[in-house]
């Protein structure tokens, strides 16, 4: 069973910066791709960024730039770094790894962005 926990979001002044961790357990974490997933109140959930076994990376137009996602397979972590956050950026944000069939959801992390 694939079990993912985020931390690392909070309350943040516009143009600020945040980090957040997921760690996951119960997976052979090296071989799945990694995402990350956001969704606003009123909106679709929608993906932000993800990074396969191979280190390649994505991310969707919005945050290109601004945002990093990365990996350690040493801790069973990945990370996505936010920089210049704007309120748009607002949101729930998810965890979520895939390997062929099986898929799996954090629990979620709320950032806020405002002044």
């Amino acid at each position: 069973q694939v079990q993912l926990v985020e931390s690392g979001g909070g309350l943040v002044q516009p143009g600020g910066s945040l980090r957040l961790s997921c760690t996951a357990s119960g997976i052979i974490f090296s071989i799945y791709r990694m995402g990350w997933y956001r969704q606003a109140p009123g909106k679709q959930r929608e993906l932000v960024a993800r990074i396969t076994r191979e280190g390649n990376t994505n991310y969707t137009d919005s945050v290109k730039g601004r945002f990093t996602i990365s990996r350690d397979n040493a801790k069973n972590t990945v990370y996505l770094q936010m920089n210049s956050l704007k309120p748009e950026d607002t949101a729930v944000y998810y965890c979520n790894a895939v390997f062929g069939a099986t898929m799996g959801w954090g629990q979620g992390t709320q950032v806020t962005v405002s002044s």
